[in-house]
């Protein structure tokens, strides 16, 4: 083994002894040393704001790109972690001492299935007499507005980029370069439409029209959560969401948020709502089990031909098409 190699490994060795160490220094600093080594929760809590112990107010970040782990590809994000996010929103559901909960959002979307089962979990707590109250960061769009529209209360800054109210298929064509470059793609399949959306082939009418159809049907299920979330008439709502962006302060204008302000100030506005002013504070983070720390660390000494083929089914995966709730540039 060569001297880079060598010092390579000593990098990680040493990253890894020092990723452990900070794991265990958070868990004293927050007294969460259980979140550190149960395999069924993958997030601490941690107070921010003094309070009755007994009347607690959770705040749960949505950060990233809303989509299961086992998605990857280019929309992939270490920021976002589906499991511990419903986790999350379970735990405040079943806490006794959660009164309410904030829910940060800054996300531009993600997958439909995702962006539904938070909007369910959202539902849940509020149907359990938990208000929920949302605050929006830089982006709430297309699936971060699907989630916020149940909650109780929207905040959002002035210069939030929110609305993206729809739905989105794509994929890449590909024919027309492996024609030029002589490539063949030869496909069988069980039905006229077991290729539909294939990169290799121009689509076909027929095609466009049922992938069309099922993109309709999921609109009409984002219109009714919209109308149902924030008591607006269909109408308005479709007039609204043609797919465009909206500004916080716009979107203030058209009743898709309730108030302008920051994190703070939605925290403070549940807590007068539901006089809650003498109530704890605290922040459900994310934080990497011990069996995830010694996975995460192992693999990074795995060999090249693991990591090509990890590399090669995030391909497969990133290329397949799916509807999304998602804000694209």
């Amino acid at each position: 083994m060569d001297k880079k190699r060598w010092i390579a490994l000593a990098i990680a060795a040493g990253l890894f002894v020092v990723s452990i160490i900070s794991q265990f220094s958070t868990a004293v600093m927050t007294e969460s040393w259980n979140d550190l080594f149960e395999s069924d929760r993958n997030f601490s809590e941690t107070v921010t704001e003094d309070g009755n112990a007994f009347e607690k107010v959770a705040v749960i970040h949505l950060e990233g790109v809303i989509q299961s782990s086992d998605v990857g590809g280019l929309l992939n994000t270490t920021t976002y972690n589906h499991d511990v996010l419903l986790d999350m929103l379970d735990h405040a559901k079943e806490d006794e001492n959660v009164e309410a909960v904030v829910l940060r959002v800054n996300t531009p979307g993600g997958g439909v299935v995702e962006s539904e089962e938070v909007h369910d979990k959202i539902v849940d707590l509020q149907e359990s007499d938990k208000p929920v109250y949302v605050s929006m960061g830089n982006m709430a769009a297309s699936g971060g507005y699907y989630v916020s529209a149940p909650a109780e209360h929207i905040v959002a800054h002035p210069a939030t980029l929110t609305g993206s109210i729809g739905v989105i298929m794509e994929a890449i064509n590909f024919a027309e370069l492996a024609d030029d470059l002589g490539v063949e793609f030869n496909t069988i399949t069980s039905g006229e439409y077991k290729d539909i959306m294939s990169s290799f082939r121009p689509m076909t009418d027929d095609e466009e029209n049922i992938l069309q159809t099922m993109i309709d049907e999921m609109y009409d299920d984002f219109v009714q959560v919209i109308v149902n979330g924030r008591d607006l008439d269909e109408s308005t709502v479709r007039e609204l969401g043609d797919g465009r962006i909206y500004t916080g302060s716009q979107a203030e204008e058209n009743g898709l948020v309730d108030s302008l302000g920051s994190l703070d100030d939605a925290i403070a506005k549940l807590q007068e709502d539901y006089h809650l002013q003498n109530s704890q504070v605290v922040e459900y983070e994310y934080q990497m089990g011990f069996n995830a720390i010694m996975g995460g660390a192992a693999q990074r000494v795995i060999s090249d031909e693991f990591r090509f083929s990890q590399l090669e089914e995030m391909i497969r995966k990133s290329s397949a098409p799916r509807a999304m709730y998602l804000y694209t540039e």
